[in-house]
């Protein structure tokens, strides 16, 4: 199923589906920002009152050449209204940011599963490096899925537009677009990582800034176009009231 119409600020209010849990991969070249999205996207999912259960998968290689297979970094998260122990086995939302991201990964999302790429990656010299013969977005390869074609690239340079950032600097905000965009299709509250970004780059103002107008604009995007007719809510989870602490393997092996 293709989606692929424009932004219009005049759409009727897409209509809530409830889940009781997903599993969202985000993917991209290693240096795009995916495992902080999905960190991000798991702590607001925390926030929220859901169990969650997180993936990270780094390149095989420590710098493998851009754009290819071999470099693709993604994080996966399984979040639910119940208590969950792995991360999920199968996707249901692949969020790929170049061609090689989405070869990587296609396999392990389900028939109809929402797949959102970022089109502007789609040149001929990156689908050739990914190993693709034919443009993927347009073969007919992607039918049995929910394709939502979506210029993270060009939308998050205007977005940033505003702030002193570089080319570079602009393309790296593109995590936060795509991080914006999910949660507003997931309902999660953006307002702690508007305040981690604060802190984090407190002493570099211009990056602190583009970040927070680039997730901004991720969820304005979502708001206004009609690609999504649905947005979907998964509940918090029934947990007994108490102080809980969201903790990773590498930190949970370094206070053992």
């Amino acid at each position: 199923m293709r989606q692929g119409a424009d932004v219009n600020p005049g759409q009727q209010t897409p209509q809530r589906q409830r889940l009781n849990r997903v599993v969202i991969r985000f993917a991209g070249d290693s240096g795009d920002g995916m495992q902080l999205t999905g960190d991000r996207f798991g702590a607001e999912s925390a926030e929220h009152g859901n169990d969650i259960a997180t993936l990270p998968d780094y390149p095989a290689e420590i710098r493998a050449p851009q754009g290819t297979i071999a470099g693709v970094s993604s994080f996966q998260i399984q979040f639910a209204d119940e208590d969950i122990v792995t991360p999920g086995e199968h996707v249901d939302v692949l969020v790929a940011m170049n061609p090689a991201a989405l070869r990587a990964n296609l396999a392990d999302v389900v028939r109809g599963g929402l797949v959102i790429v970022d089109k502007h990656s789609f040149a001929k010299r990156a689908l050739e490096k990914a190993g693709y013969q034919a443009d993927p977005l347009t073969d007919g390869s992607l039918e049995g899925y929910q394709l939502v074609e979506v210029d993270i690239t060009t939308l998050t340079a205007t977005a940033v537009s505003a702030f002193e950032t570089s080319r570079r600097g602009a393309a790296r905000s593109r995590n936060m677009f795509a991080l914006g965009l999910v949660s507003w299709l997931y309902g999660r509250p953006t307002e702690d990582t508007v305040h981690w970004l604060g802190e984090t780059f407190a002493s570099r103002p211009s990056v602190r800034d583009a970040n927070i107008a680039a997730l901004r604009a991720g969820e304005n995007y979502g708001e206004n176009t009609e690609q999504f007719a649905v947005r979907y809510e998964v509940p918090p989870a029934p947990v007994p009231a108490g102080r809980y602490r969201r903790i990773t393997g590498n930190l949970a092996t370094a206070y053992g």
